[in-house]
């Protein structure tokens, strides 16, 4: 079932800067594009027409969005990545023009999107070097996410992976507030349930649920609900075995 309501306004270009595939265009440039896009609203608990990747293309305005798959004949699914305000989707469609075999639920109550026709991104890409030269950093930046991802997998033990999840995301929220490290005793993130966080880790909730209550016992988190609060900072670093400098 889809719950998307399409916003009877175009974005405005202070919005459709949000995105970092538009964030250094020319001013001239920014006026012209902004008036194709166009801003949606999608409820949590129900899922996106895969048929609008093929002619659309978003990224996020305010909220969380999950992107994950799913063996239908076992059951279990994996999250390829959290999309956070600014970040943009399907480059994947974008890029060869073929279905993604993916599912895209809100993590948000509800999240606002901005959309645009894909043959008119396609377009701006080709056609604006301003365009693809933001593309193509954004475009690099999901590639190396989705090795690491791949990587850990296979690489690391539970702790090590739940820890540098962990510390991807409270950089990610840090990117998008502009909020720095100093400016906050404890760092939160929202809307991650056990079981989500199993299946961005490649683990079950139960092994997870474990690992957060040891956390727990030693003061390093608090957690309540859907709601992570890391209170030792250092010791997720330590976990992760990686120096703070890398994450910045």
């Amino acid at each position: 079932m889809s719950s998307i309501v399409h916003v009877p306004r175009t974005a405005s270009t202070a919005v459709v800067r949000q995105s970092p595939l538009f964030a250094a265009l020319p001013e001239v440039l920014i006026q012209e594009i902004a008036q194709h896009f166009h801003l949606i609203k999608w409820d949590k608990g129900s899922y996106i027409n895969p048929n609008n990747l093929m002619t659309q293309f978003y990224f996020v305005q305010t909220g969380q969005l999950e992107i994950k798959r799913n063996n239908p004949d076992t059951g279990r699914e994996v999250t390829l990545d959290v999309l956070y305000p600014g970040d943009s989707f399907d480059i994947t469609t974008l890029l060869d023009g073929k279905p993604h075999d993916v599912i895209l639920e809100p993590i948000s109550s509800s999240i606002q999107l901005v959309s645009v026709p894909i043959d008119m991104m396609r377009k701006w890409i080709w056609t604006y070097p301003e365009v693809n030269q933001q593309f193509l950093p954004y475009l690099a930046h999901k590639i190396r996410e989705q090795e690491d991802l791949a990587s850990s997998f296979v690489l690391h033990d539970i702790t090590t992976r739940l820890s540098r999840l962990i510390l991807k995301h409270i950089q990610k929220i840090q990117r998008y507030t502009g909020e720095k490290e100093e400016a906050h005793k404890t760092h939160l993130i929202n809307g991650f349930s056990d079981e989500m966080l199993a299946r961005m880790v490649g683990s079950v909730r139960q092994v997870v649920n474990k690992q957060l209550q040891y956390w727990r016992s030693q003061g390093i988190i608090n957690k309540k609900r859907n709601q992570l609060i890391i209170n030792d900072l250092d010791a997720i670093y330590k976990e992760a075995n990686i120096l703070q400098s890398t994450m910045k």
